[in-house]
């Protein structure tokens, strides 16, 4: 929906039109963070319940903060998961969060499944359907979903007309999870959402100007 903010008056536009918007000179800015597997499912030790893991943040390495379920229940100590890999629960922190220390990151990528918001109610068949076509710093639990309407066709046609691109990487944390919750920085630190916003030297004089 296109708002036109002269008179007022809304038009239903589809998104590929939004070059019909766009001036040459025109600057476009992409999130280039790139979702990882971060959702990991196991069995607890001390009882051999169920237990889910949503990685959000890497604070040291093998020290991760994470989503987990069942959050009350969890108790500081090990749980194990298939193939050998163990979550530790450091500790609890506040709005249901977890520090956590894995045994190994490097099965992140081999045992993690991507975690997918409430409302995208069915499987994908491929994890990349997940993602933008310009990911490329791993890092999120949920894709920045304004830019997965993006096709490399579109960027082309954008690129082409003379509109400018530049690209920042900010992590998405567990916002889309979490009714009322952001967990998006740019610059200002919030509760909870250390920043996370890190652009690459050969845009910053672009995006400052």
């Amino acid at each position: 929906m296109v708002l036109d903010r002269a008179t007022g008056e809304p038009e239903h536009r589809s998104f590929a039109d939004v070059l019909d918007y766009l001036r040459p000179g025109d600057l476009m800015v992409f999130n280039q963070s790139r979702v990882i597997p971060a959702r990991l499912f196991g069995v607890r030790d001390d009882n051999g319940g169920r237990v889910e893991f949503l990685l959000l943040r890497r604070e040291a390495d093998g020290v991760w903060e994470a989503l987990a379920r069942p959050g009350r229940r969890l108790r500081p100590g090990a749980t194990e998961l298939p193939s050998g890999l163990s979550v530790e629960v450091l500790e609890s922190r506040a709005e249901g969060l977890k520090a956590v220390r894995l045994s190994s990151e490097t099965a992140i990528d081999r045992m993690g499944h991507t975690p997918l918001p409430p409302y995208i109610r069915s499987a994908l068949d491929d994890p990349a359907r997940y993602q933008t076509v310009y990911a490329k710093e791993p890092g999120s639990a949920a894709a920045p979903t304004a830019g997965l309407h993006f096709t490399p066709e579109l960027l082309s046609r954008i690129s082409e007309s003379g509109v400018e691109t530049a690209f920042v990487t900010l992590h998405v944390g567990f916002g889309p999870f979490r009714s009322g919750a952001v967990c998006l920085v740019v610059t200002v630190p919030l509760p909870t959402c250390p920043p996370t916003a890190h652009i690459h030297d050969t845009y910053s004089s672009v995006l400052l100007r």
